[in-house]
């Protein structure tokens, strides 16, 4: 095959996103069919992108014989179910993280994964960031010595309308929601460990809702893996400021960061209310050109026959971790990973 066609489940906010970079900035990609139970979000893959193939359902759209792979943007608590029933349908499969909200569900889906005839893959796009790649190779080559510590964080923009907390009873809690990728990432820069401990705490800091959910506005995480190296993390829905990501790997001969600055632009503003520059609003801006990256691998691996940088024991691992700190903010208590 010269372009793998391509099916895509869930048109909200982030599968429009995934829906432009098919159609419009992965060369070896066709983007063939759509499906989205609402009227709105299939009348717009018809006029914006020129998708002549809507479906109202996934199992429409994973019948269609012309379809090669599809790609699932869809909530997570139909990931699993839906990964398999496209695998078992005879096409490859990309999914948006995470892969589950239950590890039960991750390791079964996994395993079926592992005898499937088509391939899975479950997205973190960090990795696919120019700079987080570059500070991997930076690492893998021995720039920092052994690495042992990382500290990594995701912020968000505050939101007055709250809107993120209608979404919060199906997000898994805020550790398997925002610190999943940076419990990917610390695996991934610390050379995939594996976790002994977790422990999650937690406040609500602006969103008391979340208090009846289980949930938190504001997260802090440590996880200890083997061979003395250690992770923190932090997560936040109210930053005043923009979205905030960065990372910090220290090791036995330096240090690496990515994203220190979460600046818009490379403009400096002084004047008389000090020096101080603009913020990107949310992650999508952040990573844009990294979900095209992830997309572009995805496509090649299947069509050349090459192996995916992430496999499904990583999406696992980042789940079983981050269910460890949502397991730990609940109970008070450390939780010791088997």
């Amino acid at each position: 095959m010269s372009t793998l066609r391509i099916g895509l489940a869930g048109l909200g906010r982030l599968g429009q996103r995934y829906a432009e970079n098919l159609a419009r900035n992965v060369p070896r990609a066709e983007l063939v069919a759509v499906c989205s139970p609402m009227d709105d979000e299939r009348a717009w893959a018809r006029d914006t992108l020129g998708v002549q193939v809507v479906h109202e359902s996934f199992e429409q759209l994973i019948a269609d014989p012309s379809l090669d792979a599809v790609f699932l943007v869809t909530p997570t608590s139909l990931h699993a179910t839906q990964i398999e029933q496209a695998l078992d349908a005879g096409k490859h499969v990309f999914c948006e993280k995470p892969l589950s909200l239950s590890l039960d569900d991750c390791r079964r889906t996994a395993r079926h994964a592992e005898h499937a005839a088509k391939r899975a893959m479950v997205g973190f796009v960090r990795r696919f960031d120019e700079s987080y790649r570059h500070a991997f190779q930076h690492i893998e080559a021995g720039g920092i010595g052994r690495p042992f510590l990382v500290y990594s964080q995701t912020t968000d923009l505050a939101d007055p309308t709250g809107a993120f907390v209608k979404f919060a009873p199906t997000s898994g809690g805020i550790f398997l929601d925002c610190s999943v990728h940076d419990v990917d990432l610390a695996r991934w820069l610390l050379g995939r460990p594996k976790a002994i401990k977790a422990y999650g705490a937690g406040t609500v800091a602006m969103y008391p809702a979340l208090e009846a959910m289980g949930d938190v506005d504001n997260g802090v995480g440590i996880v200890e893996f083997e061979g003395g190296r250690m992770a923190m993390f932090y997560a936040s829905r109210t930053q005043a400021h923009g979205h905030d990501t960065h990372t910090d790997v220290i090791g036995t001969a330096g240090r690496v960061s990515v994203g220190r600055n979460p600046r818009a632009d490379r403009v400096e503003i002084a004047d008389a209310s000090g020096v101080r520059n603009t913020v990107l609003p949310t992650f999508y801006e952040r990573f844009s050109p990294a979900f095209v990256t992830q997309a572009r691998h995805f496509v090649d691996a299947v069509l050349d026959g090459t192996p995916f940088d992430l496999t499904m024991d990583d999406a696992v691992e980042a789940t079983r971790i981050a269910v460890a700190l949502r397991e730990s903010l609940h109970s008070g208590e450390p939780v010791h990973l088997q």
